[in-house]
């Protein structure tokens, strides 16, 4: 076997058939998603690409090779290992059609740790875009680019980027218990509590998180109810990103005819 396939390298699979194991498995090191192969990048800058910052599950090669192959784009996409400064994962405020609740970044100075920067080139940004409802008015996302110095990305040969474009959640992200946004433990973890601390919860998904996932993947509805039921039970807050948020006018992506999949 090739020791490159994402296969062999504990990539391949995808949350969105595998919605407990979200965010999915993440590469090791920096390298260059080429089909259903991983290899060794020739540099860690692209500057005529457009710079994406991966919070979820867009940083599992099997993720992402899903939808890119959804829409019939073939071409490589580097994926750069980045320390970033200023940026924790949240939770967002939305059940996804996916059967999970997915991440979306909130403002934290002090935190500090390793995440993937994608480098798109046009057709894949407009993939990306659509997967995340970007082009639609109501979609879960907006993408926001997050300036140096407010945010710091550092990669491994020194660089230190003027910013990066990321996907922020439009109804802000779940608290954890106070004010304070909460970080995102892994899905099943997350679930769990979740289930625990709600009733109405409960009632809407079940009692387990393998009932949560089935449910909120069999009925759009459903999901927008859970949706709802985060507001109701005052459990959302703001992510501090919202004067970030990008004016998709003019932006590269803008205006993609692709019909978004499931989020």
């Amino acid at each position: 076997m090739d020791a490159r396939t994402l296969q062999a390298l504990g990539l391949a699979m995808a949350p969105r058939d595998h919605p407990l194991l979200y965010p999915g498995a993440w590469p090791a090191d920096s390298g260059l998603l080429d089909g259903e192969r991983f290899l060794p990048l020739d540099r860690l800058t692209h500057p005529d690409r457009t710079p994406v910052l991966a919070i979820g599950s867009n940083a599992c090669p099997g993720q992402l090779r899903h939808k890119m192959t959804e829409f019939g784009i073939l071409s490589p996409i580097p994926m750069v290992k980045v320390r970033v400064t200023g940026i924790a994962i949240g939770v967002s405020a939305h059940v996804s059609r996916l059967g999970y609740v997915s991440a979306s970044p909130f403002h934290a100075s002090d935190s500090v740790r390793e995440l993937f920067v994608l480098w798109l080139d046009a057709e894949q940004l407009a993939v990306i875009d659509a997967s995340e409802g970007v082009p639609l008015p109501y979609g879960n996302y907006r993408r926001a680019w997050l300036p140096s110095p407010e945010v710091r990305l550092d990669l491994a040969d020194g660089t230190t980027l003027p910013g990066v474009f990321s996907y922020v959640n439009r109804r802000g992200v779940l608290r954890n218990g106070s004010a304070a946004p909460r970080t995102h433990p892994g899905q099943r973890e997350l679930l769990t509590e979740l289930l625990l601390n709600s009733a109405r919860l409960r009632e809407l998904f079940g009692v387990a998180p393998e009932e949560f996932c089935a449910r909120a993947r069999a009925d759009r509805r459903l999901c927008e109810q859970g949706t709802r039921l985060f507001a109701q039970e005052k459990l959302v807050t703001v992510h501090g990103l919202e004067r970030y948020v990008a004016q998709q006018t003019g932006s590269p992506g803008t205006g993609s005819s692709l019909s978004p999949p499931l989020t």
